[in-house]
């Protein structure tokens, strides 16, 4: 498997998984124009991608993904019954093309070619969030982002994996001296909101081990989030746990609308 993150945060979130008989993205919250420029910087072609995983139906995740299906029709896309319900309902997103639309659900683990998923729900203020497990080759990709808090159910599913996709979104002290309003500050740290550099970190530690090499530390807030505090932390927990940690385990950044580097897992 290979894997990038093209971008991350409010801004929009969009990542590229490549097995050897798929390209797919997972989430799609950007125009269908940025998302072909930032495919094309790590050498994908747009017209080659066959499938797209929504995780939830907040538009940073899925306001590219009617467009991609109206304008590729090659494109086999995944959520579950809630996410696809929401987005027919509200019409956010625009017509979507019923011969596209496949559902996983929270619990299902469904094989693909050469591809295995599993769906796992999380806790986030959406219509049904949930996100994935990839494996193919042996090799297993965890991706994990907008949930509150990590369940001990979320964490069995995760636990072990060869690379990781974390949300880091917020410093606590930052969010509490930043520009966000009282309610919007306890919407983010609510168990529907997001994760804070010590509860990823906190989580990371329980579920790493010596064979995991790259955790892309995503979803981080412009706003309430610097890439050294996450680093910062993440570093300072792992060795405070004495964590099962490889010795050459990759601390990835990740911005918005710039895509990391492709790993080959």
């Amino acid at each position: 498997m290979q894997f990038a993150v093209l971008s991350s945060g409010s801004a929009g979130n969009c990542s590229l998984l490549m097995t050897d008989q798929h390209k797919i993205l997972m989430d799609a919250g950007l125009s269908g124009k940025k998302t072909k420029e930032l495919l094309a910087k790590v050498g994908v072609a747009i017209e080659d991608l066959d499938i797209v995983f929504l995780s939830h139906d907040h538009g940073d995740h899925s306001g590219g993904m009617g467009v991609l299906m109206r304008r590729y029709p090659q494109l086999n896309a995944f959520s579950n019954t809630g996410t696809w319900k929401y987005l027919e309902e509200t019409g956010k997103i625009g017509c979507l093309p019923k011969d596209q639309i496949n559902v996983i659900e929270p619990g299902q683990t469904k094989c693909y070619g050469d591809l295995e998923v599993t769906a796992f729900a999380t806790s986030h203020d959406a219509a049904q969030p949930q996100y994935y497990v990839f494996s193919s080759g042996g090799k297993r990709l965890a991706c994990l982002t907008d949930t509150g808090y990590v369940s001990e159910e979320v964490e069995y599913e995760i636990q072990d994996a060869d690379a990781y996709l974390l949300e880091f979104n917020y410093d606590d002290l930052m969010l509490r001296s930043g520009p966000y309003p009282w309610s919007l500050q306890q919407r983010v740290r609510s168990d529907h909101g997001h994760l804070s550099n010590e509860q990823a970190a906190e989580t990371l530690a329980r579920v790493i081990s010596s064979k995991t090499k790259h955790v892309f530390m995503a979803h981080r807030s412009q706003q309430n989030n610097l890439n050294y505090l996450a680093r910062d932390v993440a570093e300072e927990v792992l060795a405070a746990r004495d964590a099962d940690v490889a010795s050459d385990l990759e601390l990835h950044d990740t911005e918005p609308m710039a895509p990391s580097h492709l790993i080959n897992l």
